[in-house]
């Protein structure tokens, strides 16, 4: 049989939530604010890695890549690097969105 229509890329999405938009839950935002490690632990438990590394650019660029999400790695890292409470709740509230979607 021959093949008819080639396998094409995968859309590139966005995050579901801007970096500055902590009052779309701000549970999660005031979790970070006040307890940021243990959000980390949360983060990384929720991704099946060490609890050291949920924080941060390099968890950051992993959950990027396996969901297609546009960006860079110097965009990881300036994010987290510039705002590292935002950007750690906008990849919680984006986790927690995937789960209700079914899709996490």
């Amino acid at each position: 049989m021959p093949v008819t229509m080639q396998p094409g890329r995968v859309q590139q999405t966005e995050f579901q939530t801007g970096t500055f938009d902590c009052c779309d839950d701000c549970g999660t935002c005031c979790y970070g604010f006040f307890c940021y490690y243990c959000l980390g632990c949360s983060i990384a438990s929720d991704m099946n890695e060490c609890c050291l590394c949920g924080l941060g650019m390099p968890i950051r660029s992993v959950y990027r890549t396996k969901y297609n999400i546009k960006g860079s790695m110097c965009k990881d890292f300036m994010v987290t690097l510039c705002c590292p409470y935002c950007a750690t709740c906008q990849l919680k509230r984006d986790i927690d969105r995937r789960k209700e979607q079914g899709i996490f």
